[in-house]
């Protein structure tokens, strides 16, 4: 019994059958694609691989190259800020040494000058031709001598414009100096045409205000008034229109800048022209009058003890005035007054030159304020001058046009 159940549940179980799906993914489509061969050259492979390797390696080297290039003429560089201020401190120490030369030459002078006027007077007074008074005379004849000599040199190297020329030209080396070590602090490239253009500026400097006196001393008493030049010459190029019309630049600021040039030379630089040539006559006459004075003393204290007493009358009057007119031109530093004015026609001819050229311009609107400046006005009063410059050449233009 219990077989015959076995058997029955193999049979109850082996006919059971599992739920059939109801969903058949049919089966997709074969396709044959054909893809082509692409033909490689061997030859082909091997010509780039050996120009991608020059490029990877010159590259390098030219930034290489480049760099020590910018190291190089930045040393250069540094160099010439180095003789800069080697001659700031030189040219500051010398205009102290020539100002203490003017202050202790034009005391001596006086001194001998007036004690030996006491002494040609002491010695007219008290006896003619009497040998006690021999050697007064002769002590205040070789005094007035010696006064004679001290005030030609005096005249001739014009200590108070030796010093003034030194104080110009620290001035303007420390200027230069600034203007290296900001250029130095903003370029990162430094090409050869820098270094030169900084050569040139220390060179021109050199020249317009020498340190040596012999040999080149400036010309103390020039036939006309010239305005001091500090600055290279600029070299002529080819003028390009479209220059300073960016960087700040426009048309209305090129022709405000050329109108205030207009106003700059025709007034400020005239007018200290005129003044200069005024400064250079007067120094002229005074530098002439005093040795003059002073030889006439000595020679007239020769005569002192004579039968006349006019002798010595000559001899204290010239030397008198000879102190008087010492005084004047080195303790008024005449010397001094030309040489300013010289150095104050020379900025307005540079001031005249940047504003006029079109040549490597700084931003606009800086050079503007600069120029202000230096003018000692504001940008509007800068701006009214040169609108008045305008509206005048435009009246004048319509008298000449009525006239002609």
């Amino acid at each position: 019994m219990a077989s015959l159940q076995v058997s029955r549940f193999v049979l109850s179980s082996s006919s059971w059958r599992g739920p059939k799906a109801a969903v058949s993914i049919p089966k997709l489509p074969k396709f044959h694609v054909s893809i082509p061969k692409i033909p490689i050259k061997k030859q082909t492979l091997s010509v780039q691989e050996p120009s991608f390797e020059f490029v990877e390696e010159s590259v390098p080297f030219a930034l290489k190259q480049k760099r020590d290039s910018d190291s190089i003429q930045r040393s250069r560089l540094n160099a010439v800020l180095e003789e800069v201020m080697d001659r700031i401190e030189m040219h500051k120490n010398i205009g102290e040494q020539r100002n203490n030369w003017n202050s202790l030459l034009l005391n001596s002078v006086n001194m001998i000058t007036l004690t030996a006027a006491l002494m040609a007077g002491m010695a007219s007074v008290n006896g003619h031709g009497v040998d006690s008074v021999t050697a007064v005379k002769v002590a205040s004849t070789v005094l007035l001598t010696s006064a004679t000599g001290i005030a030609a040199l005096m005249s001739k190297i014009q200590p108070s414009q030796l010093a003034e020329e030194q104080r110009n030209a620290t001035r303007l080396f420390k200027k230069l100096r600034i203007e290296i070590e900001m250029f130095l602090r903003e370029n990162e490239e430094i090409d050869e045409d820098d270094v030169k253009e900084a050569i040139r500026k220390v060179l021109a400097l050199d020249k317009a205000y020498p340190l040596p006196l012999i040999g080149t001393m400036l010309e103390k008493f020039p036939e006309e008034f010239k305005p001091a030049t500090w600055w290279p010459e600029k070299k002529q190029r080819n003028p390009n229109p479209k220059t300073g019309l960016s960087n700040g630049w426009s048309q209305e600021l090129e022709m405000e800048m050329r109108d205030v040039a207009n106003v700059v030379k025709n007034r400020d630089a005239e007018d200290y022209e005129r003044l200069g040539n005024v400064a250079l006559k007067l120094n002229r006459i005074l530098a002439i009058s005093g040795p003059v004075l002073t030889g006439v003393s000595a020679v007239s204290s020769v005569f002192i003890g004579q039968d006349s007493g006019l002798a010595g009358i000559v001899a204290m009057t010239c030397a008198s005035l000879a102190a008087v007119v010492n005084t004047l031109e080195h303790g008024g530093q005449v010397g001094m007054v030309f040489e300013m004015y010289r150095n104050s026609a020379g900025f307005f001819s540079l001031l005249e030159e940047s504003m006029k050229s079109t040549e490597k311009r700084e931003n606009g609107q800086v050079f503007e304020t600069k120029v202000a400046l230096k003018l000692g006005r504001s940008l509007s009063e800068l701006r009214e001058l040169g609108k008045k410059s305008n509206l005048s050449q435009v009246k004048d233009n319509e008298f000449a046009s009525k006239l002609f």
